[in-house]
């Protein structure tokens, strides 16, 4: 899965100072907007619903998987992106002892049902590789990701 982000260009290492979640959110769907598989909408959706439901795409400490259901508007074609920000935002919780940041950011965009679990469960099983998170929180560009994509892969 490292090799796919790779292979289709769908990674991206921001150099913005982003502190707010809201921001976070609209910088990791910049890949998938500039290659025309999302617009602004699903952007907006995907805001709308963590204002709704709570930061439910803080999956892990320090990775989110910014989301919508997989009949959502804007959205052309089916692709997961990572982004990783310089530093980690804070998600609000209706749990104050619960604190939820993130840094690593995998945005997906499905097209239909059975596409968009798909997708989640590549993810998650991506994500399960043990010492990969932290490693991945360690990467500043993409020279560091191939290397982490050199050892997982």
């Amino acid at each position: 899965m490292l090799k796919y982000f790779f292979d289709h260009q769908l990674i991206h290492y921001s150099d913005k100072e982003i502190t707010d979640w809201r921001e976070a959110i609209a910088e990791s769907c910049r890949v998938l907007i500039n290659k025309k598989i999302i617009d602004q909408t699903y952007v907006e959706e995907i805001i709308h619903c963590v204002e709704k439901y709570g930061p439910y795409i803080v999956i892990a400490p320090q990775v989110a998987m910014p989301h919508s259901s997989e009949k959502s508007e804007g959205v052309f074609g089916t692709a997961i992106s990572f982004t990783k920000l310089k530093q980690p935002v804070r998600f609000e919780s209706e749990d104050e002892n619960e604190e939820k940041t993130a840094s690593l950011f995998f945005t997906l965009a499905a097209k239909n049902p059975e596409e968009h679990l798909e997708n989640i469960q590549k993810l998650s099983e991506l994500l399960m590789t043990d010492g990969l998170v932290e490693r991945l929180i360690s990467t500043n560009s993409i020279d560091d990701y191939q290397v982490v994509m050199a050892e997982y892969n």
